[in-house]
């Protein structure tokens, strides 16, 4: 009740409704609210007792919300609140709505338009932020970790198994490979989408990373690939970002993505994320198709 009661003294109004807002891995609330004086606004809150990470990220969003410049499309933030364990952003609500799954192509087109037009609205950064290697050094070893543990390896099929020491190497070179001036939101896919009649908007920025400006395309397209979005080869040709990009540098950028879907979804759930690594492996999968178009 304490939290609620801050959230509606920061609106200025009573709650009178919330709907819960599907998709996306949030293990906390994210909703719209509709307001007693005829407003709506999105809040989304988590508390460390759901998962240890989620906080963390939420107060990483609002940084970034606070900082982007208002050409930037993307939700502005209202308000924000960090106390007794709770962290809750109040954010302007979008009137839209994600790309449907399967893709279909005028959505798709417009996915593909508004990657690209980020990439020059964010070049350079705008803000400061971590670099793309400084942010998943970490987290970017997955083929590493296999070549390093042969009994997980059998969990691959049989072409990475056979290559997984060939992957290992082009993965070292990743970092250097990514670099770059511009601000990525480093999580773009359709659950982070919203279409309107005037454009896409960008939600979730919790971790952005200034990078090469084609890895936010990079990223997302074994989600789209997934969901029926067509060969990802095919649509990162075509792509205006990635035509001045080095091959060997987007396939080392790609094989690192690969790897860390694949390590992941062989490990435990994270707290209260169930379907984290169905979506990690579904990803991974569609990525390795594409990383051996690219390597055979």
């Amino acid at each position: 009740m304490e939290v609620r009661a801050a959230i509606e003294a920061a609106a200025g109004s009573p709650v009178v409704t919330a709907r819960s807002q599907p998709g996306g891995f949030s293990p906390g609330l994210a909703s719209v609210l509709q307001l007693a004086d005829g407003r709506a606004v999105f809040v989304k809150a988590v508390s460390g007792a759901r998962n240890p990470d989620s906080p963390g990220m939420h107060r990483r969003e609002a940084r970034v919300l606070a900082a982007l410049p208002p050409a930037v499309p993307a939700p502005r933030l209202l308000w924000s609140y960090d106390e007794g364990g709770w962290v809750v952003l109040l954010i302007e609500a979008v009137a839209g709505t994600p790309p449907a799954q399967p893709w279909r192509r005028s959505e798709l087109v417009a996915f593909l338009d508004l990657a690209a037009r980020l990439a020059d609205l964010l070049t350079p950064s705008p803000i400061a932020a971590a670099t793309v290697e400084e942010r998943f050094r970490e987290a970017f070893t997955g083929w590493r970790s296999f070549a390093a543990a042969s009994t997980v390896a059998d969990g691959l099929d049989g072409w990475a198994r056979e290559h997984v020491d060939r992957l290992a190497g082009i993965e070292q070179g990743w970092g250097e490979a990514a670099a770059g001036p511009t601000l990525l939101h480093a999580d773009l896919r359709a659950d982070n989408v919203l279409l309107t009649p005037r454009g896409g908007v960008v939600v979730d920025w919790p971790h952005v990373c200034v990078g090469a400006g084609w890895i936010d395309l990079l990223f997302a397209l074994p989600s789209v690939a997934m969901h029926g979005g067509g060969d990802p080869e095919r649509l990162w040709n075509d792509y205006p970002p990635a035509r001045s990009a080095d091959p060997a540098a987007v396939t080392a950028v790609l094989t690192a993505l690969v790897g860390f879907f694949l390590w992941l979804a062989m490990q435990p759930p994270p707290p209260n994320l169930p379907r984290l690594r169905e979506f990690q492996r579904a990803q991974g999968e569609a990525g390795l198709a594409w990383l051996r178009q690219r390597l055979t």
